[in-house]
């Protein structure tokens, strides 16, 4: 059984075929608040993907939030999101 970092990174691989990828489990810097899950529920995520070229934040937030599907409503709480495109970096 693969973590949930692994899961998040496979899905917005597959979906945005990313130049790079970087998942980190923010979650114990949550203990005790709302939404924390000892498996990781707290989550930031930098992504570079020519899929994201000429987007605007929304519509790149849209695109991972599209790709994570139902982690969002069922295993993530919170999510951080730096979404780029290659010439950004």
């Amino acid at each position: 059984m693969s973590t949930r970092v692994e899961k998040i990174e496979q899905l917005l691989t597959d979906a945005l075929q990313p130049e790079s990828i970087d998942v980190v489990d923010d979650s114990h810097q949550h203990a005790g608040h709302g939404g924390y899950d000892a498996e990781g529920s707290h989550f930031s995520v930098t992504i570079v993907s020519r899929a994201f070229a000429g987007d605007d934040t929304l519509s790149r937030h849209r695109k991972v939030y599209a790709a994570l599907g139902d982690m969002m409503q069922k295993e993530i709480h919170a999510l951080s999101i730096s979404a780029l495109s290659p010439d950004e970096i």
